[in-house]
């Protein structure tokens, strides 16, 4: 690693994009399985801990893409990552999740707006701000954490389900919808990396609120795929799986105005439309 370079912790989805948007050298992965890519990625198991494989230079910036583990309330891989960080690095990104809001009867959410997860998994995620604000504090690192919605984009558009003919909820039993495309979370986690100040909490979105029945329908006919089979909430809640009958339970709308002002990213997919276009044009699909 170079002087002030980046390193990424869990380079799949979202961390392997940002990696290929950083020149060749000017960063590294951490990652729990073997990765081929242009950037240096090394293996290393958060769940087991133990000495980093790498040396961390006097300067250097952290990107932390990995989700706590399941079977803790605690992130516990989060704490054991922090604990190997010797020296401390010049500022720490996290993606969190905007489920930490919980249920808000579709009214528009801010950062200084009280938290109040519903599920296990956004309850490990407000456990994972908290040691980590607390670890920033101590140690005067810079923290910013990105409450991030829904992730969508190349191969995480959902077609699998919609060719399988799942249903979806009617447009009427809805709830409004939060997302980003995964281009767009990759230009917010680079600014937070890259602005002395972007720290604190920010909210991450296109501000495009459509129901995921509604951007299932645009997927559907940009795919040129029949629209889902539509049923009524009564209905999703013996067909839906645990987990998205979860998400039926919540209602909110993400606003993103320090994204804007304190990032400076613009959505370059503001319209969901268009970026479920980019996504089939870069999976060869349209």
């Amino acid at each position: 690693m170079a002087d002030s370079s980046i390193l990424v912790v869990g380079t799949g989805y979202v961390g392997g994009r940002v990696l290929a948007t950083v020149p060749v050298g000017a960063a590294s992965g951490l990652n729990r399985t073997e990765r081929r890519a242009a950037q240096s990625i090394h293996r290393y198991d958060l769940d087991t801990g133990g000495p980093l494989p790498l040396k961390l230079p006097e300067r250097y910036r952290v990107l932390y893409t990995v989700a706590p583990a399941a079977n803790s309330t605690d992130d516990l891989r989060l704490q054991r990552f922090l604990a190997t960080l010797r020296p401390a690095p010049e500022c720490f990104v996290y993606i969190s999740t905007t489920g930490v809001y919980g249920d808000r009867g579709g009214q528009l959410v801010h950062e200084h707006d009280e938290l109040r997860p519903q599920t296990a998994r956004a309850r490990r995620r407000q456990a994972a701000e908290r040691a980590l604000q607390e670890w920033g504090r101590v140690t005067g690192v810079r923290i910013c954490i990105l409450r991030a919605p829904g992730i969508y984009g190349p191969g995480r558009l959902g077609i699998e389900r919609i060719r399988a003919g799942q249903p979806v909820l009617l447009e009427v039993d809805a709830n409004p919808g939060n997302r980003i495309h995964v281009d767009d979370l990759v230009s917010c986690c680079v600014a937070a990396l890259s602005n002395p100040d972007a720290s604190g909490v920010c909210n991450v979105g296109d501000g495009d609120f459509r129901s995921s029945t509604a951007f299932a329908h645009a997927v559907a006919r940009q795919a040129g795929l029949p629209a889902p089979p539509a049923i009524s909430r009564k209905q999703a809640e013996q067909a839906f799986s645990a987990e998205r009958r979860s998400f039926l339970a919540e209602s909110r709308r993400i606003d993103t105005q320090r994204m804007r002002e304190v990032l400076g990213v613009i959505p370059r997919y503001a319209n969901a439309e268009d970026g479920i276009r980019a996504s089939l044009r870069e999976e060869g699909l349209i």
